[in-house]
């Protein structure tokens, strides 16, 4: 988000501009709540505001809602059922929800899923999800000095914080005999938070937070590497942090981060298909099968595409469906085209440079 952008929205904050309900979130640093523009609260100083386009990326950012302006709700209307279930997760932020969870607090899960969906676009299992990884992310954004004080006092706490980064990213180190270790960090890029996970020689991972199925990659790679995962920063961390700042402002044609690859010999293949198109180009599925000498295999192409966990420096968002239709994308569609668009401007700017 622009600096403009957020003077603009701390300006609206201050006077509780009631025009800008939907257009922004505003999160409060030192309380950890987030709130609509027109909360009755006492406003913070900007230094302590960080701001977002939806109540979701406030959620992912660890922020939780604000009981006074109810930011999950509509202004002056609150569901009955979504204050229960939102009560229900902030005194478990942890908990994955299952249907005899509903069950036991009266609920109609079908229910909760339409009432949620229609207030603000996610449903209550995706909204559950991202507190639960917002609490997670939250540690990796405080750092390992919070981390190693936490795990010198052992797991007794109840402490969600810990709880939900524990179940995302497995067993604490000191609880792991012989392990290898990777380190995680939380990364702000323009098209949203970002989390890297690195050991002091290879990238693992890069993916959007709000990923479907974000949790389980992660759980997949502790399990490939039985490595564990905490908070931290590598050489390769810094160095994909520094390039995506550079691509985000148009300045980067190639990434040069050292890459681990865990996957099968296809999928591989596949890979470094991918980062053969050029920027500012795309390429269909079936193209990329017939370039690997299997022109029948565009389906398997396409679940290759999908298994990447190297958002943006294996670009898997290159690749459309042959009508021209974008086709699907882990990050979202919304970022897949912004990413095609970007890097068609990136290849303009690159070439009158040359």
């Amino acid at each position: 988000m622009l600096t403009s952008d957020k003077k603009e929205f701390y300006e609206a904050l201050l006077d509780k501009k009631t025009e800008y309900e939907g257009i922004f979130y505003v999160g409060v640093k030192t309380t950890g709540v987030f709130c609509r523009p027109t909360c009755p609260a006492r406003k913070p100083k900007f230094e302590n505001c960080e701001f977002f386009e939806t109540a979701q990326q406030a959620l992912l950012a660890s922020f939780r809602p604000c009981k006074r302006c109810r930011p999950l709700s509509h202004p002056n209307h609150v569901s009955e059922l979504v204050r229960t279930l939102v009560e229900a997760v902030e005194e478990n932020p942890e908990k994955r929800w299952k249907d005899k969870d509903f069950q036991e607090l009266s609920v109609d899960a079908s229910t909760a899923r339409r009432q949620f969906k229609k207030r603000f676009g996610m449903t209550f299992v995706e909204y559950a999800r991202a507190r639960r990884m917002g609490l997670a992310m939250k540690q990796i954004r405080v750092g390992e000095t919070v981390m190693d004080a936490q795990l010198s006092s052992g797991y007794e706490s109840s402490s969600g914080f810990r709880d939900a980064f524990s179940r995302i990213m497995g067993e604490a180190p000191a609880l792991v005999e012989n392990s290898s270790v990777l380190k995680a960090s939380w990364l702000d890029t323009k098209l949203g938070p970002m989390i890297a996970i690195a050991d002091e020689e290879f990238l693992f991972l890069l993916e959007f937070v709000d990923r479907r199925g974000l949790e389980r990659e992660v759980e997949r790679l502790r399990e490939k590497t039985k490595s564990a995962i905490i908070p931290g920063r590598t050489q390769p961390i810094n160095l994909i942090e520094k390039e995506l700042t550079q691509y985000f402002n148009g300045e980067l044609r190639e990434f040069k981060t050292p890459l681990a690859l865990l996957g099968s010999p296809f999928q591989k293949s596949v890979w470094h298909e991918l980062k053969k198109i050029p920027i500012g180009q795309t390429a269909s599925y079936s193209r990329i099968a017939e370039s690997i000498g299997n022109p029948s295999a565009f389906r398997a192409v396409a679940r290759a595409n999908g298994a990447n966990q190297l958002a943006i420096i294996i670009p898997c968002h290159r690749v459309i469906n042959a009508n021209g239709e974008l086709g699907g994308y882990g990050g979202g569609l919304s970022r897949k085209r912004w990413l095609i668009n970007h890097e068609k401007l990136i290849k303009k700017v690159l070439s009158k440079s040359r």
